[in-house]
């Protein structure tokens, strides 16, 4: 399907999966603002009971997982969210960050920048039976002046055997000053998702050579983490605006060397102001994210098209001859609002929307790349079956 109607467009759509006898898929996604940045609606569920077959309509919560108004003319919504199996509670357990707006001196509405409004991690729990959301709640973190902006952002997280959650997140003060990553543990009761404790406060190393000219900016820090576990060993990777990272743990919490994302062949991957996410398979691990180089400088930061590789893990690059296109680009971006689902041990999803705003304003329907907001949901089917698929 395709969402665009002039003013809006379908984004972030992300995949969770209830699971029973007759499994079913929960798409969570937003329509977006192609006047603004990052303004966004309530979320919105699209499902299916027969794994991908046929699709419901999309079907808004505005009451549950839809704007609030806050004092003084601002609004704030739940957003990015990304569903997943809470298999100790048997939930399907959703968290995303927080986003606030206000109108400015034209009217129009704008998103609060990060270093003047605060967010937290939204979450929200669904009811497959009655096909409702709880009302979105926030985690509550340590009143500390390094947790005013602490978030999660799109992040994949790791379920451990009694319950316990790992939630990658980002922080930082307010104003300009740079972001941190760290892994927090939480505990999940089926209703409230809570603070337990958190682990390495990571930044982004020094590179010798590379100039940074704002010292508190987003080229300087560390956000918008994803992780994920294979063979015992804890992979987290990251991003700012400049480029891609990576770090290992041997529990999740205390990590490693923050090192820059590489080919083999020790060339950048040119993954740049986006997010990069795991595909993981008991018997490999792979990575999907974008980059530049490949003929696609009039996609918005390179954002598509959507790429797949497998990673080296005791040397942690990416090998570059197992490349392969996942989703193609047509003119939109597709990188920045995309999941990984792990459907069964036959298959994992990788899924996107195709974002229609381009660096030269909004594309629309008829573009000469052929971008129409698509969403794509992009079946890995396994040769092997993937053995550990719900045990992370």
């Amino acid at each position: 399907m395709s969402g665009f109607d002039g003013k809006t467009c379908w984004v972030a759509p992300r995949a969770g999966v209830v699971h029973g006898p007759k499994p079913s898929i929960v798409f969570t996604m937003q329509k977006l603002l192609l006047t603004g940045s990052d303004v966004f609606f309530a979320v919105n569920e699209v499902r299916s009971d027969d794994l991908g077959k046929t699709w419901s309509p999309p079907l808004e919560h505005p009451q549950t997982l839809g704007r609030r108004q806050e004092p003084g003319g601002i609004e704030i919504v739940a957003g990015d969210m990304v569903p997943k199996w809470h298999a100790a509670t048997g939930k399907l357990l959703a968290t995303g960050p927080t986003v606030r707006y206000k109108r400015n001196a034209s009217g129009a509405e704008v998103k609060i920048s990060q270093n003047e409004a605060s967010s937290r991690t939204s979450y929200s729990v669904y009811n497959a039976e009655q096909r409702t959301w709880t009302v979105w709640d926030t985690i509550v973190m340590p009143d500390d002046p390094k947790f005013f902006y602490a978030t999660v952002g799109a992040s994949q997280r790791v379920d451990l055997p009694g319950g316990d959650i790992l939630l990658p997140f980002h922080f930082k003060t307010a104003g300009e000053s740079p972001y941190h990553t760290a892994v927090m543990r939480c505990s999940f009761d089926g209703r409230k998702l809570k603070y337990l404790e958190h682990g390495d406060e990571l930044s982004r190393p020094a590179e010798p050579g590379v100039e940074y000219k704002l010292p508190g900016s987003r080229q300087t820090g560390v956000f918008e983490p994803s992780l994920t576990v294979y063979r015992g060993r804890y992979f987290l990777t990251m991003r700012n605006d400049r480029t891609a990272y990576v770090a290992t743990s041997d529990d999740g919490l205390h990590f490693g060397p923050v090192k820059r994302w590489r080919f083999d062949d020790g060339s950048d991957l040119g993954s740049t102001n986006t997010q990069q996410h795991w595909v993981t398979h008991s018997a490999g691990l792979l990575l999907s994210y974008t980059r530049k180089g490949a003929t696609n400088d009039h996609v918005f930061r390179h954002r598509a098209p959507l790429f797949i590789a497998q990673v080296d893990p005791e040397k942690l690059h990416v090998i570059r001859s197992t490349e392969r296109i996942l989703i193609p680009e047509r003119g939109a971006g597709l990188g920045n609002a995309f999941g990984v689902t792990e459907v069964n041990e036959h298959e994992s999803w990788v899924t996107t929307a195709e974002w229609m705003q381009g660096p030269k304003g909004i594309l629309r329907p008829g573009n000469p790349y052929g971008s129409d907001n698509s969403i794509y949901a992009a079946r890995i089917l396994w040769k092997q079956p993937n053995r550990e698929w719900n045990a992370r």
